[in-house]
This record gives structure tokens, sequence and C-alpha cells, in this order.
């Protein structure tokens, strides 16, 4: 129950920040992670059987839920019932759509950690929450910790060690397919203190449009864009869904 508590509040908590929370919709912690993100925003399951088949069938209207307000992925052709050699094949879709991969709860055989483990050789982050050392659901947890995972206890822990891949990512992708509102180049010496005043002159811990922020403070997007993400990169304000931001707690 502890471990479910856990997952519930940190995808709810990511999953407001932004963030789609991937899990595989199994009973137990995959559950939990899901049903705390679509109270937060997005959500993707990725399942061992065909699209048409909820397994467990008690998840069925979860994944009904997922599908509308997120994605449901699955490898296997329509009609597929899931079988045991399925499952590996799906942890590598998880690990591979993910920036990082935490483990709640894994006993030292469970497939969580081939996740883990997949997630580590593509060169992404893996979280684990400590567990008593007499649990045996804690073991797989406590040994990726050992290996060197990173402690996770809240969601905050993930966010603070995700904030330097997460901006090598959106370079990447600024890079690859950089959309018009930011073809123009950021901002540079004055005129960036400008539009850095401006936009925060226009940021509270209320969640605002970033359309009416660039509407408002009279700023290029690419402009506002850019300065933005410096914020968020150090840790003051937060990205909600519908393009949304606010101020952290604590930040003017």
């Amino acid at each position: 129950a502890n471990g479910q508590r856990l997952a519930t509040a940190i995808a709810e908590e990511r999953a407001a920040a932004g963030y789609a929370v991937v899990s595989g919709l199994a009973r137990g912690i995959d559950t939990a992670a899901h049903e705390g993100a679509l109270r937060g925003g997005r959500s993707i399951a990725c399942i061992a059987g065909g699209i048409d088949v909820a397994y467990p069938v008690e998840n069925a209207a979860l994944q009904a839920r997922i599908g509308k307000a997120g994605a449901v992925l699955a490898e296997a052709p329509p009609g597929t019932a899931p079988q045991a050699r399925h499952f590996p094949r799906r942890h590598r879709i998880i690990a591979g759509l993910s920036l990082a991969t935490l483990v709640v709860e894994a006993a030292p055989r469970s497939g969580s950690l081939i996740t883990a483990r997949l997630a580590g050789e593509a060169g992404r982050e893996v979280f684990a929450v400590p567990g008593s050392p007499l649990d045996p659901r804690a073991r797989g947890a406590n040994g990726l910790r050992r290996d060197g995972a990173h402690l996770a206890e809240t969601a905050q822990d993930i966010i603070d060690v995700l904030r330097a891949p997460l901006h090598r990512a959106r370079q990447m992708l600024l890079a690859e397919a950089p959309p018009p509102a930011l073809a123009e180049p950021p901002p540079e010496g004055e005129m960036r203190e400008k539009v850095s005043v401006a936009v925060a002159g226009l940021l509270g811990p209320a969640p605002t449009a970033v359309d009416d922020l660039i509407r408002r403070c009279q700023f290029s997007a690419a402009a506002v864009h850019s300065v933005l993400l410096d914020l968020e990169l150090a840790g003051r304000i937060e990205t909600l869904p519908g393009n949304r931001v606010a101020l952290l707690a604590g930040q003017g």
C-alpha cells in the first residue's frame, strides 16, 4: 500500500508538471502510477497483448481512460492475448520512451529490473525508491541503489536530476525541427535582460498561458520561450499542461 501511494503521488506531480508518465498497466504499482498521472495530466500505457485486449481485465476501464487522455501502445497484432514471453519486449518500449525509469518496488527477478537495465544500457537515468532489507519487494530497488541508481523519495528528486538531460533533449529537438516561432536566434545581452524582466513581471503562482505572456510582453515568441527555458532549468517555474507556466513556491 505504501508503494502504491508513493507511485500515485510521484506520477501525479510529474504529470502536473507537463510530463507524460509511462508504465505497463499491470496490477499494483503500474496501476497506481497511471491513476496518479491521469489526475495530473497524461499517461502512456505499454501493453503486452493486442491493442484491443485489456489485461488484467480489471484495468479495462483504466486502459480506455488512458487511450482518451494519453496513449496506449501495443506491438502485438490486435486480438493477441498477452503471454509471458511478450512482457520483456514491452519493457524495452517503456525504457526507450522515457527520459528516466523509476523503480518503486521490485523483487530480485522482477520485470521492473529488466526495464531499469534496458534504460541504463540506453544511457537513460534510473531511479529507485529504497526499502527495508527485510522486505523482499525492496531487494530489487535496493540492489539498483547499490549499483548507482539515483535515490528517489519525492518527485523533486527526479526533477533535479532530469534538468540537464531534458535541456539537451529539447536542444536536439529544436536543432532537428525548429518550430517557426523559435526559428530566430534567442536574445542576448541587454535585450535578453529586458525580456527576462518583462516575463518575470507577468508570472505568478497562478498558471499563465505562454501565448498570453507573448502577447502581453510584446517580445517575440522565440525570446519568451528562451527565457522561460532558463527559468525552468533554474527551478523558478514549472511547466503545466495546456502550455501554461507558473512560479514555484518561494520564487519571485
